[in-house]
């Protein structure tokens, strides 16, 4: 019986015939000669039919096979430097499971609207299957880093009664007799295990009900949020700095054929080296107001726009620090020599990608954080919880979140956060 391999393994196979199992990527006919790309998910290889009779079977089973197919194909695996891959399958036999329907999606161009029509499809080519593996070798990293690191995986729940980012991106939903919230957030309930466990982090979905078309913004999107008991903001500034070079250390070991797929040049990557630059708002406002490109005022948030333009100054992901207290969340500390700034970080990717992580030292004194409730109008019923936090062993602590998908498009230089997750949730997009 042919041992059952993956394409990604058939180099360790040269010489012995070997069954794949898979689906026809494209096919051509050069007379007695047949060529068909198989895909099997972990790569795709050429395979040949070769044969002086016309009126061979297998060419006719050839000839029924349409863009999509799925079929077991069994043969002799040969190394062949001008073949995709570098080798190639002699067909000996192949069984055709399925003859596909003619397939949507051609080698012809496509609207961008068409193919997001047809993601569940879409997904199959090799573009899209590279984007997937690299944000698939993202996630492991992190889970990696953090737990090396010694942090605990813990998990905030989706539905909340609460808000952590502003109230009006909040999608609401019924909860039997209440309200509920699907999460913009796991931090505060990732601030709960961490007087518990010290280091801990949340990995999850969360949904912000922001009617933004921008290229970097999504509906649903996956963070990892750290929370670090005794922490202050410089300790989580160095997490987030390793954490993002053993990031990019990991895919540019692991994906380096991925990234050929997509053309991504790897040079700018190859220079992600801790330490990373680190400059103050006002500084990045100097940046910013010299440039002479940026209407925004001192005092305000910085746009996409904005955090590109102080970015091209560094070719490492840049923080900013000390942002002004009355834009940013009720829950971040103050410093104390400065009140009117706050503990707080943005760390900006290079090459144009903005913000990719989030963090601050949070408040930890109990009576500053009801005047924070109260100043922000936030129920102090609903975040009794979060209170209690303040009152029952409160300590200084720091957290951080890191936006998987703008993640993935910066590392996969993506012009569009779309590509950057299997199904992406967007202002007009909810199908498939």
């Amino acid at each position: 019986m042919k041992k059952w391999v993956y394409i990604k393994d058939v180099s360790k196979f040269i010489g012995e015939e070997v069954l794949i199992k898979g689906w026809v990527y494209n096919k051509r006919d050069v007379g007695r000669i047949k060529f068909i790309l198989v895909r099997d998910g972990t790569g795709i290889i050429q395979s040949t039919i070769w044969s002086k009779d016309p009126d061979c079977p297998i060419f006719e089973k050839f000839d029924k096979l349409t863009q999509e197919s799925s079929i077991k194909v069994s043969g002799k695996v040969k190394k062949d430097e001008r073949a995709p891959g570098g080798y190639e399958l002699e067909i000996t036999d192949f069984e055709i499971i399925q003859i596909a329907e003619e397939y949507p999606i051609s080698k012809k161009n496509h609207g961008t609207a068409f193919l997001m029509e047809n993601r569940h499809l879409w997904l199959r080519s090799i573009r899209q299957t590279a984007i997937l593996k690299i944000r698939a070798s993202i996630i492991k990293s992190i889970r990696d880093f953090m737990d090396k690191e010694g942090f605990i995986l813990t998990d905030s729940p989706i539905l909340t009664a609460n808000a952590v980012e502003g109230t009006t991106t909040l999608f609401e939903t019924s909860y039997f007799d209440e309200k509920a919230y699907l999460s913009q957030s796991g931090q505060l309930y990732a601030e709960a295990s961490a007087l518990a466990l010290a280091k801990t982090y949340t990995f999850g979905p969360t949904f912000r009900a922001e009617k933004s078309k921008t290229r970097r913004h999504l509906i649903e999107f996956w963070m990892m949020e750290p929370e670090w008991a005794y922490a202050e903001l410089d300790d989580v500034f160095i997490l987030a700095q390793n954490l993002l070079v053993y990031i990019v250390e990991r895919v540019l070991e692991e994906r380096s054929e991925e990234l050929k797929i997509l053309e991504r040049d790897t040079k700018p990557l190859e220079q992600i080296k801790a330490p990373f630059p680190k400059i103050k708002y006002d500084e990045a406002f100097e940046i910013l107001k010299k440039s002479g490109k940026s209407q925004t005022s001192y005092g305000s948030d910085f746009g996409g726009t904005d955090e590109t333009i102080i970015s091209e100054k560094f070719n490492k992901p840049l923080a900013i620090t000390h942002y002004p207290s009355n834009i940013k969340a009720f829950y971040m500390q103050p410093d104390q020599d400065n009140p009117d700034k706050i503990l707080c970080m943005d760390i900006l990717a290079p090459e144009g990608y903005g913000e990719i992580i989030g963090g601050s030292q949070r408040i930890h004194d109990l009576d500053l954080l009801l005047k924070k409730i109260n100043e922000h109008k936030l129920s102090k019923e609903v975040f009794k919880w979060y209170i209690d936090l303040r009152k029952y062993g409160s300590v200084p602590h720091s957290g951080f979140g890191l936006g998987v998908e703008r993640t993935v498009a910066w590392i996969c230089h993506l012009p569009h956060i779309r590509e950057t997750i299997p199904f992406p949730r967007m202002l007009y997009n909810l199908y498939p």
